[in-house]
């Protein structure tokens, strides 16, 4: 094995990732560093230019609450996501979010976003709250932007982060290595803003052999967020709010577009509108079932009752839609066909923008979307807080709009001090998506600075034999898989140590066939779960023996770690909550209904970071 140098790196201000939340807080804290003479450091796993959820790019903002013009209110926004979370959201932080994100998306088209307009200069709306852009180049253009911002000195790109160090409750840093070079990082920082992604790969996907890379969110989001605020001792929330979206299926080709821009609908094999079919069985999820739009999770419920009578495949009539927008120019062949043809443009181009393999797996089938229809399902469950999932860290609210019992200093601190969370790393605070995460890394890149501010008399310690265990931890898969060799004459199958492919396989089926996968319709019970945390603790002796010929695998074999804790985050939180409340994203089947009386409120789960034992505990939801 390579002998590995140390780099130590001092800093203020430590962002962990790449995505558009991360981007977000290096543009601010760097803004606000400046004016104090403060360090900024951004560390990524990838390349900026290309990391996170909008790594492809997108076809669409799909945040932008338009306060300038009266569109509408923060409190409008509130609202809608509390419809669309059954309930369960901190209004604090969706609030906060909601007022500061047109900011942000004029920045976007500041720094080169070519946004639509109209005729009348105005923003075309693809739906009430979303833009619809030119966003092939989307994620580029903000990287460059928080580039800029940093200066090219203070960004570190290629380190996987294994964990934080810790001094007691403080966070006061990170350890991490190079996927490039032979170098373990030491990285100490007044305050760390987590911003590492959710996680993709924890459950079995939908798509399997050559189509096994092909996921909705992107596949190297593997649960860095959750590992390292668990591995923190920081409180989480909503861990049980897995998301499942219904996608184009097998290349998980985008349905937003053909839903709101193009008035398209979706219909069983026999033509049937489930929406409209299956309407009563929105009653029995009132008041959340009759709201207008209906929450995402029981769409897709109303969908899998269809599939499970025998009334599938669905598909998206997108031959009905095209034909509906051309029909007003049904008169003057010429303006038909030129319609016919502007829109059969825009249909490639929604994919062209953000899921190229859609485009691909269209042409490979034969499918014009103007002559024929085209399959949808649900995808795989993924964890992502800043989607119609609500997976994260529980953090502190603004003090100007947060209940006493949801401020606790800086906003967008987490339950331990000096680490802040933003995106898909903070919880409770759905559907911010890309310009809504953006916004929030922003906010709490400004918090960190002020925590850094007016804590500077603090003195930070660092335990150098702990930080030698996490380096001794860090490479022990590459010394196992050198030292087995001579126990095999194959080296992916030997008894000493178990591959990355091979360990996330057995976790993947283990999550998919107790916890609510594919296999099992997304449903799950006591017994099933309980079964899994049996199996995730044997899995859990058995990363000790996980091997890794390379730097590439090292990365994989961590990851997979990272996967397992949000794997149990998840199962010990939906086995907590005894109810159904997102049927759609899971069906408890021992308790199927929801449970109004008992069961609205958060369900918040932390581990001792020393014994890894797990406590789960209601919290009180409070509107603001």
């Amino acid at each position: 094995m390579p002998d590995f140098e140390t780099a130590v790196v001092e800093t203020d201000v430590l962002i962990l990732g790449g995505g558009m939340a991360a981007c977000g807080a290096a543009v601010e804290a760097a803004y606000w560093a400046n004016k104090n003479n403060l360090k900024v450091t951004l560390v990524d796993k990838a390349a900026m230019d290309r990391s996170g959820a909008v790594a492809m790019g997108l076809s669409a903002i799909n945040l932008y609450v338009g306060l300038k013009d009266g569109e509408n209110t923060v409190d409008d926004y509130v609202q809608y996501v509390r419809q669309d979370l059954m309930g369960i959201t901190r209004e604090d932080l969706v609030a906060n979010i909601a007022r500061h994100v047109d900011s942000t998306v004029h920045l976007f088209e500041k720094w080169g976003l070519p946004i639509w307009k109209d005729e009348k200069g105005a923003y075309v709306h693809e739906g009430r709250w979303q833009l619809m852009i030119n966003g092939e180049s989307y994620k580029i253009i903000v990287a460059e932007a928080a580039k800029n911002a940093l200066g090219a000195g203070n960004i570190i790109e290629r380190v996987f982060i294994l964990g934080p160090l810790l001094d007691g409750n403080r966070c006061t840093g990170a350890v991490g290595f190079s996927v490039r070079e032979n170098k373990f990082y030491i990285f100490k920082a007044k305050a760390t803003l987590c911003a590492m992604g959710g996680a993709v790969g924890v459950f079995k996907p939908r798509s399997s052999g050559e189509g096994a890379g092909r996921a909705w969110y992107p596949p190297f989001n593997s649960g860095a967020s959750t590992y390292f605020c668990a591995k923190a001792g920081a409180e989480l929330t909503c861990q049980e709010v897995r998301f499942i979206p219904v996608r184009f299926k097998d290349a998980y080709g985008p349905v937003g577009a053909w839903f709101l821009l193009f008035k398209s609908r979706a219909t069983n094999a026999l033509g049937e509108n489930y929406m409209v079919s299956r309407a009563d069985v929105l009653k029995e999820y009132a008041p959340y079932g009759l709201a207008k739009p209906v929450p995402a999770n029981l769409r897709n419920y109303l969908m899998m009752l269809d599939v499970a009578e025998g009334k599938g495949p669905i598909y998206m009539r997108t031959e009905e839609a095209i034909a509906n927008l051309a029909a007003q120019h049904k008169d003057d062949p010429n303006a038909f066909k030129k319609k016919m043809k502007e829109l059969d443009s825009e249909a490639w181009e929604d994919f062209l923008d953000m899921t190229i393999s859609q485009a691909l797996l269209w042409a490979a089938n034969n499918v014009s979307p103007e002559e024929k229809p085209s399959e949808i399902a649900a995808a795989e469950p993924y964890f992502i807080g800043s989607h119609s999932g609500a997976s994260g860290a529980w953090v502190s609210g603004p003090e100007d709009l947060a209940p006493a019992d949801y401020f606790w200093g800086y906003t967008n601190m987490s339950t331990v001090k000096g680490l802040f969370c933003a995106g898909d790393a903070s919880g409770a605070s759905s559907h911010k998506f890309s310009s809504g995460s953006c916004t929030e890394g922003r906010i709490a890149g400004k918090s960190a600075v002020k925590f850094v501010l007016e804590n500077q008399g603090e003195q930070l310690k660092y335990d150098d034999a702990a930080i030698a265990k996490l380096r001794e931890e860090a490479f022990a898969p590459l010394k196992l898989y050198e030292e087995s060799q001579k126990l095999s004459s194959q080296a992916d199958v030997n008894p000493a140590y178990i591959l990355p492919n091979m360990f996330m396989m057995r976790l993947q089926k283990m999550m998919d066939e107790y916890a609510g996968g594919v296999t099992t319709q997304f449903t799950t019970s006591k017994g099933s779960m309980q079964r899994c945390l049996e199996l995730l603790a044997l899995l859990k002796e058995d990363a000790a023996k996980l091997g890794a010929k390379d730097l590439h695998q090292l990365m994989r074999a961590w990851e997979n770690k990272h996967r397992m804790y949000q794997a149990e985050a998840h199962v010990r939180s939906m086995l907590f909550r005894e109810e159904s409340r997102w049927p759609g994203y899971y069906l408890r089947s021992d308790y199927p209904k929801m449970d109004e009386q008992n069961w609205k409120c958060f369900v918040n789960s932390m581990m001792n970071p020393k014994s890894e034992e797990w406590s789960v505990r209601k919290v009180a939801i409070q509107g603001i």
